[in-house]
């Protein structure tokens, strides 16, 4: 559904991406070390930033001029890293806040609330007080809250508790079972192949290697990243 192809960006003087290339799939995985410029695509996926050069496909449109309210619109959803909520506000307020005006907001609220039991569980306190982990998972469920058709996760799973990485991690599984693409940043490369139908790694903004997932390609990519 995204498809992104020979894209240069960056910041104001400084090129981050290289013809970057990423093929469309039901879970695509973009995987490198750190400054490797995979935030920066993800942002540039979602319209935070323009490319200088390159083109962004969705669902058969071009959307490299969009706005990112205008891609969310279109049924994109960008949950950016570092579990990000309204703290002062409660766990279902933060759900609120995307839920009222949308048809069915609350029915929304209550099909994430059953995905993620803590969410419910903890739906009077306040988002501050919640763990890692379950910020993690609010911050999913207010994405999803919008019926995206794309879901762009930037790692999900990073400095979270065992227990809820692996309850995120099926959560990914099931919403590609639903219908929903991801693009996925994931520090956990066995997990993010697995995952993927096709996966990307980048290196200084570079494309180094592509080719579909699948749990064959996890030594491949290993020793890719290793040089």
């Amino acid at each position: 559904m995204l498809e992104l192809t020979d894209i240069e960006a960056g910041y104001g003087r400084t090129r981050v991406l290289h013809g970057v290339t990423v093929p469309s799939g039901k879970v695509v995985a973009v995987l490198g070390h750190n400054g490797a410029g995979k935030t920066t695509l993800l942002r540039l996926a979602i319209g935070l930033i323009k490319p200088s050069k390159g083109r962004v496909m969705f669902d058969g449109e071009d959307v490299t001029s969009l706005a990112p309210n205008q891609r969310v619109a279109r049924g994109m959803a960008y949950v950016p890293q570092g579990q990000q909520s309204f703290g002062q506000l409660t766990t279902l307020e933060n759900l609120q806040l995307v839920a009222d005006g949308r048809r069915g907001g609350k029915a929304l609220i209550e099909a994430q609330m059953a995905r993620f039991p803590a969410l419910e569980q903890f739906a009077a306190r306040k988002a501050g007080l919640l763990s890692g982990g379950q910020r993690q998972q609010l911050a999913i469920a207010r994405a999803l809250i919008t019926e995206p058709r794309l879901l762009i996760l930037d790692e999900p799973t990073e400095g979270i508790q065992p227990t809820i990485v692996a309850e995120i991690e099926q959560t990914i599984m099931q919403l590609a079972g639903e219908g929903i693409d991801v693009l996925l940043v994931e520090q956990h490369i066995g997990f993010a192949l697995v995952a993927a139908e096709r996966y990307v790694v980048l290196a200084s903004g570079r494309v180094t290697q592509t080719g579909e997932g699948g749990q064959a390609a996890t030594s491949t990519v290993r020793a890719a990243m290793a040089i």
